[in-house]
Parts: C-alpha cells; structure tokens; sequence
C-alpha cells in the first residue's frame, strides 16, 4: 500500500466507532460503520491532510466513496490536478 492509501486509511480509524486490523482497498467504506457526521469529518481531514478540496455531491458522487480503494484514487486525481494547475501558474 502507497503512503496516500496509508494516510487515508489512519484517518479512517480515527473515526471509526469499531477499530479494525483488516482494512484495505476493497474495503467498503459501509463496512466500517462510520456514521454520516463521522464522513463529514474524515473529508475535512483528508482535505487538511493532503492539501486539497474534495467537491462532493452526495447525489453524483457516490462512486467515489464506496471503497477505500476508490477514496485513494479520487485524492490521487484531485492532488495530480492540483499539481498540474500550480504548474501552469
């Protein structure tokens, strides 16, 4: 696992009610029981920790945060578009 997925990953079990060893990319995020609140906090974090802004609807969103795996990938795209528009500035 990459440092972003490990990141991610730690600040999902900073959240979770239930602490669990077996967390991975495949993970549902439904699986981990985190409550609606609980979300909004672990993507300010992710947000804070990765210095990006993750513009979510719930409504088209919902892909993007299903798995663990797929949250990695949607930071992944939003820190490479981020890089790529200081780079253009």
């Amino acid at each position: 696992m990459d440092e972003v997925a490990t990141k991610i990953i730690e600040i999902l079990r900073k959240h979770m009610k239930e602490q669990r060893d077996d967390i991975g990319l495949d993970t549902a995020l439904t699986d981990l029981k985190i409550e609606s609140l609980d979300l909004a906090m672990i993507v300010f974090d992710i947000e804070d920790g990765f210095g990006i802004e993750i513009p979510y609807n719930a409504n088209e969103d919902v892909e993007d945060f299903k798995t663990v795996g797929s949250v990695v990938e949607r930071v992944k795209s939003l820190m490479a578009a981020k890089a790529g528009s200081a780079a253009k500035a």
